[in-house]
């Protein structure tokens, strides 16, 4: 019997007459067994790969075998415009059984949820969020609208985990489990992971059964991807190349940055190109407009941050063409995967690099590609402070409730288990002493402080506060320059914070943690001879790729004759750079460079020990550390590698106040907690066990 045989005869019959598929991909027919069977799965394809359809059709099938009756799926997703791209899909795939699928996020009007509360759809296609909002909403009651759930499917799993909003879903979807008189099933879908078994382990968390990851080697033999890296060396020039090449076919163009997604945008439309931008700062309206005129088209561009990144459908591409570089392989192959879809086509992505940054970061990230790197997906440690949000959202959906039902019921969720019982006690007598929590009777409630800090808007606050990104945009006036990651103001710095981003260096004058907004004035910072480091936090082998190519001056990648060119100029000038030592270049008395290449979680340390212990001004970046005033290199030497007297630098009041639920923690733990988070100490100690070479 195949596997396919085994799926329902309706949905065998619609997949060959409504769809007019021959046969499954073998990554659909691989999910089926596993599926049925109710087993938790990871399951993992490119791009385009199938796997929507890899999950649907065994739970549907499972829908129809089983007689789930009211809402039975949950289809979970890290972006609202994902969400409204995958409906059409899952309504007419529902809609053969005469079942329902449809959308609950921030943009859907009341009249339509009451319409879901009172007849719940069979597919719901939702945020973490917005069960959040469910689940302690007085419109509904949860248990009867959760009920029926059998199963839960998060696409693009890896938006998730690698961060709090990850904890946060795990954490909505246990409370949902425990509505549910049977077991929940859950399904991950992803196109990149590095660490598959442990994200499975990570989605299944404490549900009961088997768990396994389903992907399946291609059985054809597929020609490579057709990569180039060319340096065109500004953004003007990128429009005219690209104006100029693959006329008459479709190119999605990214840019990591709104700023130069609008920049390179009037620079097409000016050389006569039909082009779309795409990016989280448009309308909705305006966004969707402009993504399906391109789906539309075929002699166009459309220019895109990564909101265009995750599976989003925009027809069939011809050309990926990358501006610079993305900050992970993870993220390129994401990229890549959106082109070669139609049989014949070929995979490709052209790099059009405008800064030695681009160019190198471009070398270095399709080494590690080359390799078959891909960054792991891991959990935040120490999820201290969603375990504060989950006791307050516990408390209004559950009215009063004691203290040790609330630990017992949070510590049995994953994330919660690993954390020690001393520090959850440490929380709730916080929460005591700021009245964010108080007792009547031995039943919890929610304090005055409780009120004044997250009650507004029906306590909105407690829904949708781990969406946000850790990068902190940068505007130089009304100009965005760009984003910096959110290490580069927590440490306490005496001064404005110094920033080095777009080539040039930048004075903070204002910031603005709740939007996570930098205003920023040009300054001269004397003694820098190259800006390499990007402001968002690049992974340790990343950063070690760019030097093992700067030392032997080899990469696999193939290079336009221009980028050859230019790779010889910059071979040039890090001539010192060495792959077992790291360097310290003196410019001139007092002015030196300590190129470390090893992140700027690690070099954020590294040069707040310069500053604290020997007195010496240091700004770190992903690469180097710049180094001013000094008077003896060898004493910092002797420091740095003895580390006797390096210890964590303090860190600045305003970020531990920026830290989500900040103020239901204890100040020492949440001191640890960003410590841990925010600092590399593999990658630190890496670097100290090196020899430190001197040129001068």
């Amino acid at each position: 019997m195949s596997d396919f045989s085994r799926l329902h005869p309706a949905i065998q019959h619609h997949i060959v007459n409504s769809l007019g598929w021959r046969q499954l991909r073998p990554l659909q027919e691989a999910a089926i067994d596993p599926l049925l069977a109710g087993h938790h799965a990871l399951i993992l394809a490119g791009t385009a790969g199938g796997k929507t359809e890899a999950a649907l059709f065994p739970l549907l099938s499972r829908m129809l075998n089983e007689e789930w009756r009211g809402l039975g799926i949950l289809y979970l997703c890290p972006i609202k415009a994902l969400l409204n791209n995958l409906e059409v899909r899952l309504s007419q795939y529902a809609g053969w059984l005469g079942r329902r699928a449809m959308v609950w996020h921030g943009d859907v009007s009341e009249s339509e949820r009451r319409r879901m509360r009172k007849d719940p759809p069979d597919i719901l296609l939702t945020t973490p969020e917005s069960l959040e909002v469910m689940l302690l909403s007085r419109r509904a009651d949860p248990s009867k609208f959760f009920s029926g759930v059998r199963a839960v499917v998060v696409d693009e799993i890896h938006a998730f985990a690698g961060d709090d909003r990850g904890w946060h879903l795990l954490s909505v979807v246990e409370r949902i489990a425990r509505l549910v008189d049977a077991p929940v099933q859950r399904v991950g879908l992803s196109a990149t992971v590095g660490n598959p078994e442990v994200l499975v382990d990570w989605l299944a968390a404490s549900a009961p059964g088997p768990r396994e990851v389903i992907r399946v080697a291609s059985a054809t033999v597929t020609s490579p991807p057709e990569i180039l890296v060319d340096h065109v060396g500004s953004l003007a020039n990128a429009a005219k190349v690209i104006a100029a090449l693959h006329r008459g076919e479709k190119r999605l163009v990214f840019c990591d940055s709104r700023a130069r997604v609008e920049q390179l945008g009037i620079g097409l439309r000016e050389l006569g190109v039909s082009t779309f931008v795409s990016h989280s700062s448009l309308g909705q309206d305006e966004r969707r407009r402009a993504e399906a005129a391109f789906a539309a088209g075929r002699d166009c561009v459309i220019v895109a941050t990564s909101t265009l990144e995750l599976g989003i459908d925009v027809g069939d591409l011809d050309r990926i063409i990358q501006i610079d570089a993305p900050a992970t392989v993870a993220s390129f192959l994401q990229r890549l995967g959106r082109t070669g879809r139609r049989p014949g086509a070929q995979r490709n992505c052209l790099f059009l690099t405008t800064s030695e940054t681009g160019f190198l970061r471009a070398l270095g990230l399709l080494e590690l590609w080359a390799d078959g790197f891909v960054e792991p997906t891991l959990p935040p440690p120490e999820p201290l402070h969603v375990f504060a949000q989950q006791v307050l959202a516990f408390i209004l959906q559950e009215g009063g409730v004691d203290r040790e039902t609330i630990k017992q019921s949070l510590r049995a969720m994953s994330g919660f288990a690993c954390l020690d019982p001393a520090d959850l006690e440490a929380i709730f007598d916080h929460m005591f002493e700021r009245s964010i929590l108080v007792s009547d009777g031995g039943l919890l409630g929610l304090g005055p402080e409780a009120e004044r800090l997250y009650g507004a808007k029906n306590f909105l606050k407690l829904f949708s506060v781990f969406s946000a990104p850790p990068l902190f945009v940068v505007f130089h006036g009304r100009n965005e320059i760009g984003s910096v990651d959110e290490t580069m103001f927590h440490v306490r710095q005496a001064g404005a914070p110094i920033l080095l981003l777009a080539g040039r260096n930048w004075r903070v004058t204002h910031l603005d943690r709740g939007r996570r907004v930098a205003y920023v004035e040009p300054v001269e910072l004397r003694g820098r001879s190259h800006w390499l480091g990007p402001g968002q936090a690049l992974h340790f082998r990343l950063c070690r790729a760019i030097r093992t190519l700067l030392a032997s001056g080899r990469t696999r990648t193939p290079l336009s004759n221009r980028a050859q060119e230019y790779l010889t100029t910059v071979l040039a000038g890090f001539a010192w750079v060495q792959d077992d030592a790291t360097c310290v270049v003196t410019t001139r008395p007092g002015h030196s460079t300590w190129w470390t290449f090893a992140g700027l979680r690690a070099n954020q340390v590294l040069a707040e020990a310069f500053s604290t212990v020997l007195a010496v001004s240091g700004q770190g970046d992903n690469f180097e550390i710049a180094l001013h005033d000094h008077a003896d290199l060898e004493e910092a030497e002797r420091l740095l590698t003895s580390r006797t007297k390096l210890g964590p630098p303090p860190l600045d009041d305003d970020a531990i106040s920026a830290l989500e639920f900040s103020a239901c923690l204890p100040r020492s733990l949440a001191e640890r907690l960003l410590r841990r988070r925010l600092f590399d100490e593999p990658a630190l100690h890496a670097c100290l066990s090196e020899p430190i070479r001197f040129v001068r």
